[in-house]
């Protein structure tokens, strides 16, 4: 049976990852190696974001490591529940420690779309140009264009499931800037800064972005995690 934990690490969520610090002494270190966990994605660029976010404390494998190719239906009506889907998906294939993720981007004056059909919005090639397009279309006689990135992480470790959840608030501008970054980066503007995502280089998307938050919050978890004894539960982070 799983257990299914929403974990809420002591600090702000919506801080920034450069104000966050860790001690490393984790069970990676402890047993002499980098922990294996697999990133349960081909998508070269979140790869790039999460080795970036995860450092050397760990060694991510992609499903192209373990050669897994197939495309893992995305059905579900919320992200949790894909990200879920995806975890428990590679986690019975392989029976390795694996989390998933799923991101949306929701904007007010749409009612949270396009949410969790955001890679797929403006059909199911997932083309980002078409998205933009569509949303920027649906946007065009709105006021209102406030929105907010959202994404979830499952993990599974040790047979155990768990939730991470990362935000970052901003707002969809009119035209698409910088060529930097990926999906609907080049019209987001994240609140308190004058660059879109696309702008950034990844340092700097990194220290506010929805997915480097959410797995920031992954990697302090990972990082205090000690495996259990036999009959023993998994210690959890202070």
């Amino acid at each position: 049976m799983y257990q299914l934990s929403l974990l809420t690490p002591n600090f702000n969520p919506d801080c920034g990852i450069a104000e966050l610090s860790v001690t490393f002494t984790n069970f990676a270190i402890e047993t002499h190696g980098q922990m294996e966990i697999i990133f349960a994605s081909n998508n070269l660029n979140k790869i790039r974001e999460i080795n970036n976010v995860l450092g050397n404390s760990f060694k991510l494998l992609s499903l192209h490591d373990i050669n897994m190719n197939e495309d893992i239906p995305e059905e579900e009506m919320t992200l949790e529940g894909n990200a879920l889907f995806k975890a428990r998906h590679i986690y019975r294939a392989s029976g390795m420690n694996v989390f998933a993720d799923d991101t949306g981007l929701e904007v007010e004056a749409l009612d949270g779309r396009p949410g969790v059909h955001s890679a797929r919005f403006a059909g199911e090639s997932k083309n980002s140009d078409a998205n933009i397009d569509k949303l920027l279309s649906l946007l065009e006689n709105k006021t209102n264009r406030n929105a907010r990135f959202r994404t979830v992480i499952a993990l599974i470790l040790e047979g155990k499931e768990y939730i991470f959840e990362g935000i970052v608030t901003g707002t969809i501008i009119k035209e698409r800037r910088g060529d930097m970054g990926f999906g609907y980066d080049p019209i987001f503007v994240p609140e308190g800064i004058a660059l879109t995502f696309a702008e950034m280089d990844l340092d700097e998307k990194n220290t506010v972005s929805h997915r480097a938050k959410a797995f920031e919050k992954l990697k302090l978890f990972l990082s205090g995690y000690q495996k259990p004894e036999d009959g023993d539960a998994v210690k959890m982070p202070h």
